[in-house]
């Protein structure tokens, strides 16, 4: 027998299958962590007040901006116009006569900042950011958010406009709270309609920068004359937004505690972690509402909006009348009718 054969082809046995084995884990790991696709920037937002939004974002994207900067300067377009009662400071004031802002942020690091139930600061989405980047924490909130934003060179304001204060005191003559679907998607340059005729909601943003990285945005004055110190799910990471640079990012829309009943945003992520497509995966998301509390899903609407990392972007409500907002290279004013469960 010859021993220095025998030891050759064991030895030549052995590394193979080390070399497989090393090619299998190099491949997993590829497989895990996919390659940015550059160069295909888009930015989409929900509701018809997004297209403004998004060419104030497009002008950071298109001069190869970060997705986190393009996302802030957006929905703050928002968050400023005076005609829009479900944002910022033009946004209707709860049941007592406060107007409180939440938002959210969050970057292709997974670094996220929140502020909720904040009062006295027209643009709560930049406070979320530097709650985001100068502290340890994910969240602050009312006082605490107020003093933090104070602190680090945020002026007071007052944010209940005449027109919100008209209405709210309209409202306070019969207080019938009764949230009317889709408000949001009516033009606000015209005159306001009177007491409870408007409802609630969010911007939420999302965006695709050159280099391939995924951040998102959403910010909301809340549903109109609700109960003084309720938050909704907008604030929320997970909820009202999540972003995961290796799959995509989900933002909401509608009535803010079925979406943290399911967790929504995340959910939507992970699905299409699972192979879904945003717009698929959007409508898993909705019939997860509707399988939990399906005769309040009939009267209510949720709407979800999912763009993933190859630049595919779709939607899903529970009720026709959501809209999205698109804009790339190609476009800077589409409005998008989303797709619906109930008629």
């Amino acid at each position: 027998m010859n021993t220095d054969n025998t030891n050759s082809r064991r030895n030549f046995i052995k590394q193979s299958i080390l070399g497989a084995t090393a090619i299998g884990s190099i491949s997993a790991m590829t497989a895990s962590k996919p390659a940015a696709v550059k160069g295909k920037p888009i930015v989409i937002s929900t509701w018809d007040f997004g297209i403004a939004a998004n060419k104030e974002a497009w002008k950071v994207l298109s001069a190869n901006g970060r997705a986190l900067d393009a996302v802030e300067q957006g929905v703050k377009v928002a968050e400023a116009d005076l005609n829009n009662p479900t944002v910022g400071k033009g946004g209707y004031p709860d049941r007592d006569g406060f107007v409180t802002l939440d938002a959210c942020i969050m970057d292709e690091f997974g670094n996220c900042g929140s502020v909720a139930f904040l009062q006295n600061i027209a643009h709560p989405i930049s406070v979320a950011r530097m709650v985001m980047e100068k502290t340890p924490h994910v969240m602050l909130v009312g006082d605490g958010a107020l003093q933090f934003a104070l602190q680090n060179g945020f002026s007071e304001d007052n944010l209940l406009i005449p027109s919100s204060e008209k209405a709210w005191k309209e409202w306070l003559k019969e207080k019938n709270y009764k949230p009317v679907m889709n408000i949001e998607n009516k033009s606000f340059s015209t005159e306001r309609l009177p007491g409870n005729q408007y409802n609630h909601d969010t911007i939420g943003m999302l965006a695709l920068d050159a280099a391939g990285n995924l951040s998102g945005a959403c910010t909301t004055s809340g549903m109109a004359f609700k109960m003084h110190g309720r938050v909704g799910d907008s604030p929320i990471i997970g909820a009202g937004l999540y972003v995961d640079n290796e799959i995509g990012g989900a933002t909401s829309t509608g009535v803010g505690e079925e979406v943290i009943r399911t967790v929504g945003s995340f959910l939507v992520v992970e699905l299409m972690r699972q192979g879904y497509s945003p717009e698929a995966a959007c409508k898993e998301a909705v019939n997860r509402i509707i399988k939990k509390k399906p005769e309040t899903a009939k009267e209510i609407q949720v709407g979800f909006l999912a763009l993933n990392k190859n630049g595919e972007y779709g939607s899903y409500a529970l009720q026709k009348g959501f809209s999205y907002a698109l804009c790339n290279s190609e476009k800077q004013d589409l409005l998008v009718k989303g797709k619906h469960i109930y008629q």
